[in-house]
């Protein structure tokens, strides 16, 4: 377990007098059982760390990851929430894992929601590197890939094994200062020229008091999710949170870490007393729609940090704000629970004859060779294998009711305006989104920020038609409109 940095100590001490756990509820007789569980999911060193530009060999590891497992049942079936310490997960390694998971529970696949936290310091689950996540007919399994979807799938086993009687509860809070938007319009000039030879308007993590900003090129969302689930008595038993901030990072290279997910799992267990021997408290926080934000206002210096201090302040005060906010929560014994699911297909971007040209051109060159973009080779790279992917890729989209709480799923690092749509358009009084549920099909911009260009739209970056998060939130509202209309 990790020990707090003095500064993280000092934060959770002002935020958090006394760290006194909730007092438990009185006991009520209701339709619901819950059940919660984790797998220890941390592969073998060996493996490669794909979050960086270069991939990089796992050498240690700093701390475990997780795959965080919640069923729920209001009486109409089970339905099981799973979020994974991984970068993203393909499509068919979680098909896998629901369909192993289905066999033993007998809960429809089509009631399993998977997603990934994306910490870009865990080793790759995405097997062959650039292969698309899914063609025709489904690869085969490499060994973490099959050992992954077998502990997902353990982990619903276990809680569907450890249901009992539960209540629920949700509610908001925000953390405002943690979350910026990192595409920035920028004054014109040489760095806004992209790598396929094209001229950006915005441009990414442009760096720390850079004289060319201009302003945030979109919104944050620095709302929290919490839903919180507790025993009929009041024991705690999971928390399920959701905040839409990218990974945190300051890892060194070779660490195996599940980032500032991991911490605030540990953290807020430790907060709400429930981190000793035997205990099964499950804390979980998944990725919001975050493909835009990170945690860097660059408009101000940085402070050099030590290693794993900036996430481990991040998971601490995201642990902190979710513990004072459960603090006043209302349960529910009895209340509805139900899922919907669509699978929607989608147009796949692939190169035009000219992109495939200019990128055969720079792959002739020697590897050595001046660049005209210092990432020219690799998006040369990545456009000569879009050349391959199939026309269309299908991808599940899921909406999720627990009374009047909605989750929305998307299998992308979505930006963070269209889970603030879903959220301003939504029929139940909260709603939130779960990013890179359900594979991991790279980023989803709008088609307004499409236009302006920037490292999220580049071809291989986007994998998908520029209309694609147009259509996604219309089946959305859909399905949310569907469990609102239901008794």
């Amino acid at each position: 377990m990790r020990r707090l940095t003095l500064a993280a100590a000092v934060l959770a001490a002002a935020l958090l007098p006394g760290f006194m756990p909730a007092a438990s509820a009185q006991p009520a007789a209701g339709a619901l059982r819950a059940g919660a569980a984790t797998s220890n999911i941390t592969p073998a060193l060996g493996g490669q760390i794909i979050g960086n530009w270069t991939p990089i060999t796992a050498t240690n590891i700093h701390d475990e990851l997780h795959a965080r497992c919640l069923v729920l049942d209001a009486g109409s079936g089970p339905v099981a929430i799973v979020v994974v310490d991984s970068l993203g997960v393909p499509r068919h390694v979680l098909d896998a894992a629901k369909r192993e998971a289905s066999r033993h529970t007998g809960i429809p696949v089509e009631r399993i929601l998977i997603s990934a936290t994306h910490t870009h310091s865990a080793t790759s689950s995405q097997g062959a590197r650039w292969t698309p996540a899914r063609y025709e007919t489904e690869p085969e399994l490499d060994e973490y890939q099959a050992f992954l979807a077998t502990r997902i799938a353990d982990g619903i086993r276990r809680a569907v094994n450890r249901m009992q009687p539960a209540r629920v509860g949700w509610t908001r809070a925000r953390l405002e200062d943690e979350v910026f938007n990192r595409r920035w319009y920028m004054a014109p000039g040489p760095h806004l020229q992209n790598p396929v030879g094209g001229t950006d308007r915005v441009v990414m993590n442009p760096g720390v008091n850079n004289p060319h900003l201009v302003r945030p090129a979109g919104p944050v969302d620095p709302e929290i999710a919490v839903l919180s689930v507790t025993t009929a008595d009041g024991r705690p038993l999971a928390v399920l949170a959701n905040y839409s901030l990218h990974y945190v990072g300051g890892v060194p290279g070779g660490d195996v870490s599940a980032d500032y997910f991991g911490v605030f799992a540990e953290q807020l267990a430790r907060m709400m007393g429930a981190d000793g021997p035997g205990d099964t408290f499950v804390a979980v926080l998944s990725n919001g729609t975050s493909g835009d934000v990170n945690n860097i206002d660059v408009r101000k210096e940085q402070p050099r940090l030590p290693p794993y201090e900036r996430m481990t302040r991040v998971g601490t005060r995201v642990a902190a704000v979710v513990y004072q906010a459960l603090q006043a929560i209302e349960y529910h014994d009895a209340v509805p629970v139900a899922m919907a699911q669509r699978v929607l297909t989608l147009e796949t971007r692939r190169p035009t004859p000219e992109q495939l040209t200019w990128a055969r051109e720079v792959m002739a060159r020697p590897a050595d060779a001046p660049q005209a973009h210092p990432r020219e080779r690799t998006y040369a790279e990545r456009v000569s294998l879009r050349a391959d992917v199939p026309p269309q890729l299908e991808v599940v989209l899921q909406a999720l009711r627990i009374g009047d709480l909605a989750i929305t799923t998307m299998p992308f690092e979505v930006f963070a305006e269209i889970g603030l749509e879903l959220k301003a358009t939504s029929p139940f009084p909260q709603t939130f989104t779960i990013s890179l549920a359900n594979g991991s099909e790279g980023y989803l911009p709008t088609p307004a920020q499409h236009a302006l260009g920037g490292y999220e739209t580049w071809l291989g970056t986007n994998r998908v038609e520029i209309e694609a998060s147009t259509k996604m939130v219309g089946v959305l509202r859909e399905l949310l409109a569907e469990l609102h209309s239901r008794p």
